[in-house]
Order: structure tokens, then C-alpha cells, then sequence
């Protein structure tokens, strides 16, 4: 889809435009279905900051790829988006926020065969980090509305581990893998990443102190032998309230990144 396609889409969709960082970042995406979240920007936020290429599986609009590119100014950044106009509003969110000489878009379907994804132009062994923030929904526990929400929200059995499996293929040798996904994913997540990757980190993530976690973060090293390391969970909210504890808050303005 070109650009001139994506202003059409603009012209057709509700879409809303988010600050992100604190302002440093405005965001056009849809009114309805997947929208960008605490999510996209801990992912973004979560990079090595000596990284220098990054690719972003599923970039959707393009959030965690640009909080990531405000983050590192040496970074270049690839963004896979399997929908034609979410990829092209990816692009022109490059170009808005200053990134477009840093940042291309392929539009390609994640788990599309090795050989699709090599004539689309995605190189093997390249990244020095992947990111992604797959579909979180099993297809059998509730239906989306639409068509694209549906894309968005919900994952086919097994699909997580072609995730997985595109992103090991994906990164340089040494090369890191983060996935951010919900915390009942993480046995499906540990199977698919132990078989590929080494030094397996994993960050629970909780709504507030003693509560279970809900999210993890998990890294992977592309060829290290290293053993897993299970991090203490960390609150985002404070104890009472909605404000978030001083190292998220951080976070989300754009005043710090993940150290973990």
C-alpha cells in the first residue's frame, strides 16, 4: 500500500492522535480495535541501548518501534505489519515524528514462510534486537467484532511459536529477542524460546504490589548457553490509586527506559 493509500485510510477511519513520552511522540491509529498502550511502550522502552537495527513483528501502527527510536538516536528501525493500511499508517508515522530516514515498513504476515518473508525483503540473521507484542487472545475464548480488530487481538494455536520461530531466524548471531505478552502465555512462550535462544530473562509485571502478575516481559540471547533468570515482579501502581509507581511514571513520560 503506498502512502497515498494510507491518506485514504486516514480520510475513511475514525482515528485518534495519542501522545506518547510525554509528548515527544503523537501517534495517529484507529479509533477501534487494537490501540497502543502501557504495553508498546515497555516493549519500545525494553531495547539494549547499544542496539543498533531493530525489527518489530506485528508493529501495527508503529508505537513501541518510535518509543524505541526516541529512546536510541543511533537506532534503525524495520516494522512488519501483515495489514496493508495499519502498515502504511505505520509509515506515516515515521514520517511525522521525524523517523522516516531511520525507519522502513514492509507489510508481511509474521508466520509467512522463510522464503516469503526473504522476498519481501526481511534478512536473516541481521537484528540486533526483535521485538513484538503478538495477539494475546485464543480465537475459542470470545470473537472480536470486526475483521481487523479480530487480526489484532486473536492468535490461531501455535502461531505464538512461529512468532518465535520468525523472530530467531530474524536476529544477528548474539542478538536479543523481547516479546511482552500476558503472564498465561509464559509456559507456551518459555517452550518456544528455550528451543531457540539462550540467557532467557523473564520480568513479571503487576498491577500493584502483591497482586499476581498479568504481563511478562521475556528476552532471549540468540546463541548463549546462559541459564534462564526469573526477576522479582514489579508493581506498576502505586498501592492506592491509579498513578504508577515512580519507575513506570518514568517510563511513560519518557524520562527513562526498562533496566532489567
Amino acid at each position: 500500500m503506498s502512502l497515498d493509500h494510507a491518506s485514504e485510510f486516514v480520510k475513511q477511519q475514525s482515528l485518534t492522535r495519542d501522545a506518547f513520552l510525554g509528548g515527544r511522540l503523537i501517534v495517529s491509529q484507529p479509533g477501534n480495535g487494537f490501540r497502543a498502550g502501557l504495553d508498546s511502550v515497555l516493549l519500545g522502552a525494553s531495547l539494549d541501548p547499544k542496539s543498533t537495527s531493530l525489527l518489530d513483528l506485528g508493529a501495527g501502527a508503529g508505537t513501541a518501534a518510535l518509543v524505541a527510536l526516541a529512546h536510541i538516536p543511533a537506532l534503525t528501525a524495520t516494522l512488519v505489519e501483515a495489514d496493508a493500511a495499519l502498515a502504511a499508517l505505520a509509515a506515516l508515522n515515521l514520517g511525522a515524528n521525524g523517523f522516516a530516514g531511520r525507519g522502513r515498513v514492509l507489510t508481511l504476515d509474521v508466520t509467512a514462510k522463510g522464503a516469503v518473508r526473504t522476498e519481501a525483503g526481511l534478512p536473516s540473521d541481521h537484528f540486533t534486537t526483535v521485538i513484538a507484542n503478538p495477539p494475546y487472545f485464543d480465537p475459542a475464548a470470545g470473537s472480536a467484532p470486526s475483521r481487523r480488530r479480530a487480526a489484532a487481538r486473536h492468535m490461531q494455536t501455535g502461531a505464538l511459536d512461529l512468532w518465535a520461530k520468525a523472530a530467531a531466524t530474524s536476529t544477528a548471531p548474539g542478538g536479543e529477542v523481547i516479546f511482552v505478552h500476558t503472564a498465561a502465555a509464559l509456559p507456551a512462550l518459555l517452550a518456544s524460546f528455550e528451543a531457540r535462544f539462550g540467557a532467557l530473562t523473564v520480568l513479571p509485571l503487576t498491577p500493584r504490589q502483591g497482586e499476581p502478575a498479568n504481563r511478562i516481559l521475556i528476552r532471549g540471547i540468540k546463541g548463549s548457553r546462559a541459564p534462564l533468570t526469573l526477576l522479582a515482579s514489579r508493581a506498576l501502581h502505586e498501592p492506592a490509586g491509579r498513578a504508577f509507581r515512580p519507575e513506570f511514571d518514568a517510563i511513560f513520560r519518557g524520562s527513562a527506559r526498562l533496566v532489567w
